[in-house]
């Protein structure tokens, strides 16, 4: 299918042409690993995880880069602070970030660089810049010259007076213009450095993703992700590096970021109380993660998101209603069933515009529904007729469909029943107090299976009697 999306250079969706439709080339902006991943964060590796899950269904071969920043002046003064060597934060701290992301089940990149494996590739990045006239050395510190790349700023539209005021950079007397941004700074014995022509020093964040992007995918790419708050300086800087090291080139040919991320409804910030790491949520059961990506998913990638502790429950009590039915007994389609592969096809063409991923959400919704109607017996007129396709499902189909169209963008990869039980206390106590619950109601002892029912719901057990057997759930 022709996949469109927001190209926020040019402002508007526009059809997705691959450089080489045989090899799509993906980047984005990965962590800087000083500290535990908070919700924002989250929200760009998710998203782009779902980019990356739809290039792979349609094009041959896709090769996903995604960073990880292990040098940068945050990580310097989180060393200081703490005394912790820099190498053991930089360890940990991408532990923490690979098992977060596990945790929603977003999948690895194909290439995950290092910023300090790409030092050479930065420093010959720098000296092409200095080469061509774009960059200049001054008191250990490289910078560029915003002047000399007459298309700064087109990225974010910005003009240059909102450019300056925005910068937020330091005044600095080395500096020809107050807009020019640093490369490389030096670096004393305190602080990581690396010998270059300049002295010893260490590079400047923006260069980093200039450098690691090229290593990896070459002086022209597809698409460039990140989320909203890095089109400038961040993505404003590194067009201007990389096109300028390589006249001629586009540097990446789509741009896409995801908007910001709120919480009840305020910008996340540690004075207001209201910061919260992807660990605080996480805390709250092993539901959490895949609750957390359903909550993300539900807004548009483009779209202001507010988190609330009340949407994360409903989230959850979604996923529930979608494992309650998958838990069930449902016959097997066949393998190649067409009107399965139909019901997934529907269920993800909203992906095509744009990465609508609430309108496949709401899909999903629907196929749960259709199957339901099978179950039970009663009209699919509803549904099919928001589908507008001629099918007619037996039971099963949209069941598999569901659970197919779901994995696709990273949802419902749980075991069901293990889902429904997940967290509940121990296992083996709580079919004990089943036997026990049976062997009342054989004997007729209807009062005590009624308190060993209620013993169990008040520990968030929820037992569900069938023909002969008795399952359970937590509440």
């Amino acid at each position: 299918m022709q996949l469109h999306f927001h190209d926020s250079a040019r402002r508007q969706k526009v059809p997705f042409q691959p450089i080489d439709p045989n090899h799509v080339r993906l980047y984005v902006c990965g962590p800087t690993v000083y500290d535990l991943a908070h919700l924002g964060n989250a929200r760009p590796n998710v998203v782009f995880d779902v980019l990356a899950r739809l290039l792979r269904r349609e094009f041959p071969r896709v090769t996903y880069v995604r960073n990880i920043t292990d040098v940068d002046d945050k990580i310097n003064a989180r060393s200081r602070e703490s005394g912790e060597p820099i190498s053991a934060i930089t360890a940990r701290t991408t532990a923490d970030f690979h098992a977060d992301m596990a945790a929603l089940n977003c999948l690895p990149p194909d290439v995950e660089p290092r910023a300090t494996a790409s030092i050479p590739e930065m420093i010959t990045l720098i000296e092409r810049l200095i080469a061509n006239g774009h960059a200049y050395a001054a008191e250990g510190h490289v910078l560029f010259s915003v002047a000399s790349y007459p298309d700064y700023g087109k990225l974010s539209g910005r003009s240059p007076d909102e450019l300056l005021a925005g910068a937020r950079v330091d005044v600095a007397p080395y500096k020809r213009d107050p807009g020019d941004f640093v490369l490389w700074k030096p670096s004393d014995d305190t602080t990581p450095g690396w010998d270059s022509p300049w002295g010893r020093g260490r590079p400047g964040w923006h260069i980093e993703c200039s450098a690691m992007s090229w290593k990896h995918l070459g002086e022209d790419f597809d698409i460039h992700g990140g989320g909203h708050d890095l089109i400038f300086p961040h993505h404003e800087n590194e067009v201007a590096q990389s096109c300028c090291a390589f006249p001629g080139s586009h540097f990446a040919h789509l741009w896409m970021h995801n908007g910001m991320l709120l919480v009840n409804g305020e910008k996340m910030s540690k004075s207001l109380g209201n910061f919260l790491t992807l660990r605080d949520i996480l805390s709250r059961g092993p539901w959490a993660g895949e609750a957390f990506r359903l909550l993300l998913l539900k807004t548009h990638y483009r779209a202001a998101l507010d988190y609330t502790a009340e949407r994360l429950d409903e989230a959850r009590a979604e996923l529930d209603d979608h494992y309650a039915l998958l838990a069930r007994d449902l016959p097997e389609p066949e393998e190649g069933d067409e009107t399965v592969a139909d019901m997934v096809a529907w269920a993800l063409e909203p992906l095509a515009d744009d990465l609508n991923t609430p309108l496949v959400i709401a899909r999903l919704r629907d196929l749960r529904a259709l199957e339901n109607v099978m179950q039970v017996g009663g009209s699919m007129t509803t549904v099919l007729s928001r589908s507008g396709r001629d099918w007619k499902p037996k039971p099963g189909q949209a069941g598999a469909a569901l659970r197919l169209a779901a994995n696709v963008i990273g949802l419902l990869p749980s075991d069901p029943m293990a889902w429904r039980q997940g967290g509940a206390g121990d296992d083996a106590e709580i079919e004990a107090a089943i036997q026990a619950r049976l062997a009342a109601r054989a004997a007729r002892d209807w009062a005590e299976a009624d308190r060993i029912r209620a013993e169990l719901a008040s520990k968030g057990i929820l037992l569900e009697d069938g023909k002969g057997t008795t399952t359970w759930r937590r509440a």
